[in-house]
């Protein structure tokens, strides 16, 4: 099992300005943890397209992670920009995975058909945007993960990357 460099960056004006605490860092933060899988950066950013594609080019650029988790900012208020960030920072969507994400969250929520949440590729770094709500954040990344590992080994060349393009049948 290919063992993850995890950077969860939360994205809200609220926790930023310390006038709320951030709760789905953190979740997400016991939960990758539980994975067996290493932290390597969490930050706090307001609602700001600047601030957010910054830190996101640092993280990548520096080869910080693997993946980038990115919490808040995917809905549809005027301040929900993480989307606008991540998509100028990437170098090749990965539809596929917020796709996967809203489809399996509409069974939970109709809420889920209002997310603006993309994914994609910087370098050798998967970007997922998560949503806001810790609850949504954890839920979003379970449909995720089984894809995760795969999709780490294949984007640092490993050999045994190949393995992982069958389902293993049963029985």
């Amino acid at each position: 099992m290919t063992s993850l460099r995890v950077a969860i960056l939360t994205v809200s004006d609220r926790s930023a300005r310390g006038e709320r605490p951030d709760r789905s860092g953190p979740l997400l933060e016991r939960f990758i943890a539980e994975q067996g899988w290493q932290i390597t950066k969490m930050a706090i950013v307001p609602d700001e397209e600047e601030a957010i594609r910054q830190i996101l080019l640092q993280w990548c650029d520096e080869e910080s992670a693997d993946l980038i988790l990115t919490t808040g900012g995917t809905g549809v208020s005027p301040r929900d920009v993480t989307p606008e960030a991540t998509q100028s920072v990437i170098e090749r969507p990965l539809p596929g995975i917020p796709e996967a994400i809203r489809a399996a969250s509409l069974k939970i929520t109709p809420h889920a058909m209002l997310s603006r949440a993309t994914a994609g590729i910087r370098k050798r770094t998967l970007i997922i945007n998560l949503p806001g709500s810790p609850k949504g954040a954890i839920e979003s990344l379970q449909i995720a993960l089984p894809a995760l590992p795969h999709a780490v080994a294949l984007l640092r060349e490993s050999p045994d990357a190949e393995k992982g393009h069958h389902l293993q049948s049963g029985g």
